[in-house]
């Protein structure tokens, strides 16, 4: 007993003064002051550490006794977390997320973000066409909510009103939330039912086209078609741009399902909704920016031109922000 002591004395008087080391600087990095530590510090961290693994490795082999060894690994335990675990704080992660992670992931959905807007630009285009050659077709195409009063047999000043009224836009405000609140869901389910192997989202991406051609059918047959697109894109840049990106996030994981490469599919679509769901997230937030842009900007912003020059500015911004290339980050 008193050889196992000898021992276990000598071992911490070789040793003891790396493990204290360790601990101070674990001690003031858990208190919130690791951005404190001095570059040589930070460095001796990993070194230490091993150094404390190896100390338990050590007690473990050579039946030193118990204490010493729970000391040990509840160090090397602190240790391990600091070293290799996530010391990434909330406000770095957002920053990180804005600056980084949602535009690569955009970035990444390219070719998905291609066929989803094709698919939606075709979907307007055949809307339109539809209702400009027989009007019928409007009340087919627009849900009855979407209608509330603008259908063909509208008069175009009462159309015209709807576009401008600002003293009592009580109809407009409810069209307006029923309209973000659309897309809005059109956007989730786009997402959310890519798994079913695209068809889904491709329905929706269509539907929402749809209904936007027969929309500026109905007003370009009364000449008010540039003073309605005025009136959707103040905030539908941003919003069908949403709408087509979340509809990019449903084909990469659909895609990943049809066709999963070596990997289970489960696998497949595991890895595809990592990127897809970066995506999906920032969808959120461009959804939000739409709602203000459609709450407070459409009703102070009568003007045509105001109203394009804000839904160009938007989406080139948005552009810009997801596509342009930038310098590579440490």
């Amino acid at each position: 007993m008193n050889g196992l002591d000898l021992r276990s004395g000598r071992f911490r008087t070789e040793r003891e003064a790396d493990w204290r080391r360790l601990e101070a600087l674990l001690k003031r990095a858990e208190r919130g002051r690791a951005g404190r530590l001095s570059d040589s510090e930070l460095l001796q961290l990993p070194q230490l550490y091993r150094a404390a693994l190896s100390s338990l490795s050590v007690a473990r082999a050579t039946a030193l006794d118990a204490s010493l060894i729970a000391y040990l690994e509840s160090l090397a335990t602190r240790a391990y977390f600091f070293v290799y675990g996530t010391r990434t704080r909330l406000l770095q992660k957002v920053t990180g997320f804005f600056r980084h992670d949602w535009p690569m992931a955009v970035r990444g959905l390219w070719r998905e973000t291609l066929v989803s807007a094709v698919i939606f630009v075709a979907a307007t285009l055949i809307g339109y066409a539809l209702v400009i050659h027989d009007p019928d077709w409007y009340g087919s195409i627009m849900p009855g909510a979407m209608e509330q009063g603008r259908d063909p047999t509208a008069s175009t000043a009462a159309l015209k009103a709807i576009l401008y009224d600002t003293h009592h836009h009580e109809g407009l405000s409810s069209f307006a939330t029923f309209l973000f609140t659309h897309n809005a869901q059109v956007s989730i389910l786009a997402f959310a039912l890519g798994f079913a192997f695209c068809i889904p989202t491709a329905l929706l991406v269509a539907e929402n086209g749809l209904g936007l051609g027969a929309l500026f059918a109905l007003y370009a047959s009364r000449g008010l078609g540039f003073q309605v697109g005025g009136w959707l894109f103040i905030h539908g840049a941003t919003e069908l741009l949403a709408t087509i990106i979340a509809g990019a996030a449903g084909f990469r994981i659909g895609w990943a399902v049809i066709f999963p490469g070596d990997r289970p599919r489960l696998d497949a679509a595991s890895a595809a909704g990592r990127t897809a769901g970066a995506a999906m997230a920032g969808v959120v937030v461009m959804l939000v920016f739409a709602g203000i842009l459609e709450g407070v900007g459409r009703q102070t912003v009568t003007a045509d031109w105001a109203r394009w020059s804000i839904a160009w500015v938007s989406l080139v911004l948005w552009l810009a922000y997801f596509y342009l290339p930038r310098g590579k980050t440490a």
